[in-house]
């Protein structure tokens, strides 16, 4: 899968996203330090090991470069952006019951707004994961043209448990 290119200034707007999800009971905001455990060892138990050692870099960054999705104190979703290249958004995961609810664009742009509060022109999205289409509609992605495997080139994964 290639990476994707985002014109961070051509984003639409973060707020519909944002009233879309408080809507539903829930509250996207920014990462703190404190919660750096739960949410790493979330992401490991819902997802993979190498998302979680990417989130765990997220929280390293000043800012912290992850947004969470809450209900009622639970996490339902996490996005982090700078925490595998400078410049790339991802990893991004969901709960099942969350997906399909516009929280993954309420957190795609989020962190590509704080990229661009941030200073950069553009995003990457490294390696679309199979949801080309939802990147492509929502924030105008286009693919990178040898990009495959790109940086993730001989990547040692980690295994599920």
């Amino acid at each position: 899968m290639p990476d994707y290119l985002v014109k961070l200034y051509e984003l639409p707007p973060l707020e519909p996203a944002v009233e879309a999800v408080t809507r539903q009971g829930c509250e996207l905001r920014r990462a703190i330090a404190p919660e750096m455990s739960i949410v790493v060892d979330w992401v490991r138990a819902n997802f993979s090991g190498n998302w979680a050692d990417e989130c765990q870099v997220a929280f390293s960054n000043h800012p912290v470069s992850c947004f969470v999705i809450t209900r009622n104190g639970e996490l339902v979703g996490f996005g982090c952006y700078e925490s595998t290249c400078k410049g790339f958004f991802g990893p991004v995961g969901l709960v099942e019951s969350a997906r399909g609810g516009g929280f993954g664009k309420a957190l795609l742009l989020a962190c590509l707004h704080a990229m661009r509060h941030e200073g950069y022109g553009y995003g990457i999205i490294g390696a679309g994961g199979g949801v080309e289409d939802f990147y492509r509609k929502t924030v105008g992605a286009v693919p990178i043209e040898g990009s495959a495997p790109g940086i993730y080139r001989g990547m040692l994964r980690a295994k599920r448990d």
